[in-house]
């Protein structure tokens, strides 16, 4: 069977639109229900968290209906960090956690993902069972057997104090000024409050959610306005988060913005030095760029590729026994503290970093130097395969050859947003724009 609801991070899609509805949200919360109740050990526990979006409201409601309606017990977390969802589901002995979110999204958009008892991602074994369910007629539970539905005000304390208790060693954030930009997300109260208990000086932007401004020229996709309030307060370093707070880019002092590539670099080597990166490996998407590969090779530190997507990168870090992994949008993966990308505690290592160094963010925040990179989306409707046209395959054909030696090249549909993404990578930036146009103008051709 084919995935049809679930792309590379859940189902997602526009809120109150197919496959976000109410409707559809109660039918996956009873077969997600139906297909984690197990033997009561765990009391049939699920565990909710949201983000900020005014959508969460009615999803959450859903869910908790099609899941008490299959005899789930359902602990409601309110907003917190996806990783907190993880963290949570493990620590509280939860058979399912679900957070819903559309992560970096704007508002409008919204999400769906799931956790195992383990406090990992499902498998796509898993995904496809739970839509097979959906498909077909879910077994209920009898009139003494629905499940029950409560608030949980500890959670968000609980993933705080654990956040602290992942800091490096004994060393504090005292004399640190950090501007931190939670995107008007879930980490709005969580972030600032882990920064201030470890002693720093704390500038929150980003903490007023409306419902509405989710993502809205702030967080990680928009880190101009933490570069900016970076600059204006004299500020140390910032820690930009998106909407659910598993990914981050950091801001140096001179308001020069770093992505995941130079965290992981940095992270990788330090860690090899130190013996403590399994496999002597790192873990990475084929986003990433060419310049992380080459600064792994000097190092002596081995590269596992892997399709895009965090879920991916966690997955081949459990078959390889690898510890270290992410994605250059942000997702950072470290299994030894978190089973999802966590941005917050990536970002507390990071100042971990500066604390044990003495050094400054702009001195570690560039390990090597990017080959130039350039990546443009293309919008496509309903029903579209502009990767299929006849044009499109034989202009990125084409364009392969040109770049042979060169570059790289990489053509794919977004997973979570109705996109064509045209990436390339090469040494001379002027083959590297001209191969880019020439794809781009196939596909909206094609479109």
């Amino acid at each position: 069977m084919v995935r049809k609801l679930f792309g590379t991070d859940g189902v997602r899609g526009r809120a109150n639109s197919y496959p976000m509805t109410a409707e559809l949200a109660l039918k996956l919360g009873a077969a997600a229900g139906q297909f984690f109740r197990t033997d009561g050990r765990n009391g049939h526990r699920v565990v909710i968290g949201k983000d900020t979006r005014r959508s969460s409201y009615m999803i959450e409601n859903a869910l908790t209906a099609g899941l008490t309606s299959t005899g789930m017990n359902v602990l409601l977390l309110g907003p917190v960090p996806t990783p907190a969802v993880g963290y949570l589901t493990r620590s509280m002995r939860a058979d399912l956690g679900i957070m819903i979110s559309a992560s970096h999204n704007p508002y409008h958009d919204n999400g769906i993902k799931f956790f195992g008892p383990d406090g990992f991602k499902l498998s796509d074994e898993a995904e496809i069972e739970i839509e097979r369910i959906v498909a077909t007629t879910i077994e209920l539970a009898g009139a003494d057997e629905i499940g029950r539905a409560k608030r949980i005000d500890d959670g968000l304390g609980r993933y705080v104090e654990y956040s602290k208790t992942t800091f490096p060693g004994r060393g504090q954030l005292d004399g640190l000024k950090v501007v931190v930009d939670c995107a008007n997300g879930a980490a709005y109260k969580a972030a600032p409050e882990v920064l201030w208990e470890l002693g720093a000086e704390v500038i929150p932007i980003g903490v007023t959610p409306n419902g509405f401004n989710i993502n809205e020229k702030c967080g990680s996709t928009h880190p101009e306005a933490a570069a900016a309030a970076v600059l204006a307060h004299g500020a140390d370093v910032g820690i930009c988060l998106d909407g659910d707070a598993d990914r981050v880019m950091i801001i140096d002092e001179t308001g020069r913005v770093a992505d995941g590539d130079q965290i992981m670099a940095l992270f990788a080597s330090r860690w090899a030095a130190e013996g403590r990166l399994n496999g002597n490996t790192l873990v990475a998407t084929v986003m990433s760029n060419l310049g992380l590969e080459m600064f792994l090779r000097d190092h002596n530190i081995g590269l596992e590729r892997t399709g895009v997507g965090d879920r991916y990168v966690v997955e081949a870090m459990r078959r390889g026994g690898w510890n270290l992994g992410g994605e250059q949008s942000g997702h950072i993966v470290m299994t030894d503290f978190a089973t999802t990308g966590d941005g917050l505690i990536a970002g507390l290592h990071f100042m971990a970093e500066m604390v044990r160094t003495g050094r400054p963010a702009s001195e570690l925040v560039h390990s090597f130097t990017p080959v130039p990179q350039l990546l443009q989306n293309v919008r496509y409707g309903a029903g579209q395969e502009p990767l299929k046209a006849e044009p499109v395959i034989r202009i990125i054909a084409a364009s392969e050859a040109r770049l042979n030696g060169s570059g790289r090249l990489l053509i794919r549909k977004s997973g979570t947003e109705p996109l064509v993404r045209v990436m390339a990578e090469c040494t001379d930036e002027a083959l590297l724009a001209e191969v880019v146009a020439e794809i781009v103008a196939a596909v909206q051709a094609a479109v």
